[in-house]
């Protein structure tokens, strides 16, 4: 039997779990029940198990039995991101959503459920591992910095050692025909930092402005300063991504407000640019202040670094792809996405790389199905047990070769 046979026998148990997880969808950094399935499904396997202390994380450590010394066996880390987004599902799946307002809408109980066959092959597998498998089922992917929590506690030493190669995948509902997985080597996706900012006016009546101290005007003039340093003060072949989501100021239309604030995303690719970010940013909208007399807060979050992928771990993930499934269903990337990953941490600290895997309806449009963080989203469950494989062979492959 090989991988891919193993692999398409436990789709019916995988897909059954991913259709419970998604019924069950929780969000951020404890997810008892999503938790409590995984360890279910883990339930007998020979795996070591040790749960999170700040999250409702599971680390699972398989021992393999193959070639290698106890003292040099090699460490791979295959990781699964479990939490949902705060999403009214519509999508008339028989499975769907049945907490009000939460939905799997980015795919994470793919995630899971193929990290849990993954979890079983490799078990079945015992034997041809050359080392160790770290699985690392995340919480809070979705803004809550999962995975720095759990490189604090310990993930990626978990086995004994610090792991020698990481990798992830990511399931798309659009953009790519059905099983088409996609990487590419280098910056695969951007930086994400959170700028707020609040200026503090004096408020009064709308009919005599220049009475008070007008904060609109003044929060007004820095989102629109804030879109012109985008375009004057970076390299358009190193770019970054402003967007405000939020503005807010006043209460009716003829009371100047005391205050105005404002929310924005901001999305780089390299550490140069983000760090440019980080300085200017502030030096602005203080400067614009003061021109106006007011008084501004400026708080600049940093969030998810950019996601570098290993360029000899990309090549080797496209073989892998390859092997199992044939050349013509792995494509490169051929510039960095504008979305954000938290296991960009990881690869801060390990060589890996990151894989998109498309799980477009087999009927749907890739240019008009919906996107991920959609509440009309849909993932095919066809693409499971190919996840589970790829994730199994990656740590097959990447172990046995450094196990020489």
């Amino acid at each position: 039997m090989t991988l891919r046979s193993d692999a398409s026998e436990l789709a019916g148990d995988i897909t059954d779990l991913r259709h419970r997880l998604h019924q069950e969808p929780e969000i951020g950094l404890h997810l008892p029940r999503t938790q409590e399935k995984v360890l279910e499904a883990l339930s007998g396997l020979p795996y070591e198990i040790s749960l999170g202390t700040d999250t409702t994380s599971v680390t699972a450590v398989l021992r393999g039995t193959g070639a290698g010394s106890s003292a040099s066996r090699p460490t791979v880390l295959l990781r699964g991101d479990m939490d949902a987004l705060p999403i009214q599902e519509r999508t008339g799946l028989d499975y769907t959503s049945r907490v009000d307002g939460i939905m799997h809408a980015c795919g994470h109980d793919l995630h899971t459920s193929m990290l849990v066959g993954a979890a079983t092959l490799l078990a079945h597998h015992r034997d041809q591992l050359a080392g160790d498998v770290v699985l690392m089922f995340q919480p809070g992917e979705e803004g809550f910095d999962g995975a720095g929590v759990m490189i604090r506690e310990g993930v990626l030493d978990a086995s004994g050692r610090r792991a020698d190669a990481a990798y992830g995948m990511h399931v798309t509902s659009a953009g790519a025909p059905n099983g088409q997985f996609m990487s590419r080597a280098g910056t695969l996706m951007s930086a994400s930092d959170g700028l707020e900012v609040t200026v503090h006016g004096m408020g009064g009546h709308g009919s005599a402005p220049h009475q008070v101290q007008d904060p609109v005007t003044v929060i007004a003039e820095m989102v629109t300063a804030l879109q012109v340093m985008v375009t004057r003060q970076f390299d358009m072949f190193d770019p970054v991504v402003l967007s405000v989501g939020v503005l807010q100021a006043g209460t009716k239309r003829n009371i100047i407000p005391e205050s105005a604030r404002l929310e924005a995303t901001l999305r780089s690719f390299s550490p140069q640019s983000r760090a440019k970010l980080a300085r200017v940013i502030p030096r602005l909208l203080e400067g614009i202040a003061a021109a106006h007399g007011v008084e501004v807060s400026v708080d600049y979050i940093t969030e998810y670094p950019p996601t570098i992928t290993d360029a000899s771990e990309t090549d080797r993930a496209e073989r892998v792809v390859s092997e199992l499934f044939g050349r013509e269903r792995f494509t490169r990337i051929p510039t960095p996405l504008s979305a954000s990953e938290d296991f960009s941490r990881v690869l801060e600290q390990v060589p890996g790389t990151f894989v998109f895997l498309s799980a477009l309806g087999r009927n749907a449009d890739a240019a008009a199905a919906a996107l991920n963080h959609s509440p009309g989203a849909v993932f095919d469950d066809d693409v499971l047990a190919d996840g589970a494989a790829l994730y199994s062979q990656l740590a097959l492959s990447r172990t046995a070769e450094l196990a020489g």
